[in-house]
């Protein structure tokens, strides 16, 4: 084919869940306030964590800026859905997808060293307690959430920069409710092995370094508390890394799942369900299951809205 037989696409239709469109009412609503309670939670923490020098610790720096890329992957998606609910044309340009992407990517990528970087933080805490200020300085702790910074923004450049080698001449109908790079492939009139190939070893790598530092952590954190002689010790470490452990086994699982499992990028429509969890059901979890479990944060909400 050769290009005066078709012309380029810049700008596609995003179906989402316009196939559905007597509860395109309802979807507007439920997503509307998942939306909102996850900007109300996620902020809140940040403020809270910023505002409380008692929460100036690694373990809630990590905590807050886990929040904030929550806040922004929410931010990403969810305004441009709900907008879609009641478009007429759905449409949104090349450079707004990629845009889309970037702060998506950054996001998630993040979250895996955050995520990462808390587990570690727990294993000083537990397994070296008595070294934890001087294994885990605030300085090393600025470092570890700036490379997290820094290592999703290279991450998400790097795929932005090969979906420029790709021009889309086919349909421009992407069947999901944002713009991912996997149903983007499936729209290339250029073949995107190259850019496939980039996604599971740059995405593997990100997500299998962060796993072994996570699975290594726990590893040594439950050796530590299974040789505690105390029962009051195992439940007050074990309480420390439920939450943790509860939220880096969802997000996980839901990235490999989507990213890394054998014929990822064919699956279409399938996408959607898995995709409605990591980028909009998780940022809305975590602010709860951080929180709720935690009895330090729940004492200082308390105190801020007895000053109030």
């Amino acid at each position: 084919m050769t290009e005066d037989n078709y012309s380029l696409t810049t700008e596609f239709i995003l179906v989402g869940f316009s196939d559905h469109p007597d509860l395109k009412t309802l979807l507007f609503v439920v997503f509307f306030v998942i939306y909102l309670v996850t900007m109300v939670g996620n902020l809140g923490l940040v403020a809270l964590i910023y505002m409380e020098r008692r929460l100036h610790t690694p373990m809630y720096i990590f905590l807050g800026n886990l929040a904030l890329m929550d806040s922004c992957c929410s931010c990403a998606i969810t305004p441009k859905m709900l907008q879609n609910f009641f478009s007429v044309d759905r449409r949104i340009s090349l450079y707004e997808c990629m845009a889309q992407f970037y702060f998506l990517c950054l996001a998630e990528t993040a979250d895996c060293f955050l995520l990462a970087a808390m587990a570690y933080d727990r294993y000083v805490a537990i397994c070296n307690p008595l070294q934890y200020h001087t294994m885990m300085s605030k300085k090393l702790c600025l470092q570890m959430t700036a490379g997290a910074y820094t290592g999703g923004n290279l991450h998400s450049m790097i795929h932005i920069g090969f979906l420029f080698r790709l021009t889309f001449c086919r349909s421009n109908v992407i069947k999901h409710f944002f713009c991912d790079v996997l149903p983007l492939y499936r729209l290339s009139c250029v073949d995107p092995y190259l850019n496939e190939l980039m996604i599971l070893i740059f995405s593997g790598s990100v997500q299998i370094f962060s796993i072994t530092i996570v699975l290594i952590s726990y590893f040594y954190i439950l050796f530590t508390i299974f040789t505690m002689k105390s029962n009051e010790g195992r439940i007050k470490a074990l309480s420390t890394c439920a939450s943790h452990f509860l939220s880096v086994s969802i997000f996980y699982g839901s990235l490999l799942y989507m990213y890394i499992r054998p014929s990822s990028f064919n699956k279409g429509d399938e996408d959607i369900p898995v995709a409605i969890f990591y980028t909009l059901v998780i940022p809305l979890l975590n602010p709860f299951i951080y929180s709720l479990r935690n009895k330090e944060v729940i004492n200082v909400i308390k105190r801020t809205m007895k000053k109030r």
